[in-house]
């Protein structure tokens, strides 16, 4: 579990590419500060889990499923990522439920400077509307934001100074990809009001069920 919190930049010092796998090498120092093998790390908002380390890098491994459904493959060596250690029992909450699993790969078509803000327009799948809030929570490349606007197909988001300097979002370009996770909270609510309404749906009375249980 995480929280969207980025606690540094890390950079790719290698990138290994074995058919649809990854293999990442990435410098660090506070993440650092406390690995073991095993740790969960989220890099651009993926939940990696750490596979060797020493004082200066860690490296993680990419499967198949993660090299498809993010936008990790993408990476080059240089490449800066947003990195957050798993959260601790004892930490302060600062973000929101984040789970490290991304839910779909979105692309910056706008970003547009408004005094001290960068509102940053991101394009994605349509099919995943539903559970995007207006003032919502949104974790993008493993930031969490607050939704600030939501058309057909995209979604608005604001950045402060901070963020932009201490995550990619303020290096990442009109074109780029981002990783998209949805608030769980939202998921967990649709699904279950999806399947609510399935219910009810087959436990209408039909002619077909009639027929079918030797009514008709």
């Amino acid at each position: 579990m995480f929280t969207g919190i980025v606690e540094e930049l890390g950079t790719l010092q290698s990138v290994k590419h074995a058919g649809n796998t990854l293999q990442l090498s990435i410098a660090a120092k506070k993440v650092l500060e406390d690995i073991s093998l095993g740790d969960s790390i989220a890099v651009n908002g993926v939940c990696l889990t750490v596979t060797s380390f020493s004082k200066e890098t860690f490296s993680v491994d990419v499967m198949p499923e993660t090299f498809h459904s993010t936008s990790l493959h993408e990476l080059a060596k240089g490449s800066y990522v947003n990195l957050e250690r798993a959260m601790s029992a004892n930490g302060r909450f600062g973000g929101h439920f984040v789970t490290g699993h991304v839910d779909t790969v979105g692309e910056i078509i706008q970003k547009e400077y408004k005094e001290n803000a960068i509102y940053v327009k991101i394009a994605f799948s349509e099919n995943e509307m539903h559970v995007l809030l207006h003032k919502g929570s949104i974790t993008v490349d493993g930031v969490s934001l607050t939704v600030f606007g939501v058309e057909d197909g995209l979604v608005t988001i604001s950045i402060i100074p901070h963020t932009a300097k201490e995550t990619v979002l303020g290096i990442k370009e009109v074109g780029e990809k981002v990783n998209l996770e949805f608030d769980m909270l939202g998921k967990y609510v649709h699904t279950f009001l999806r399947s609510q309404q399935e219910g009810r749906e087959q436990d209408q009375l039909s002619v077909e069920f009639l027929q079918e249980n030797g009514f008709l």
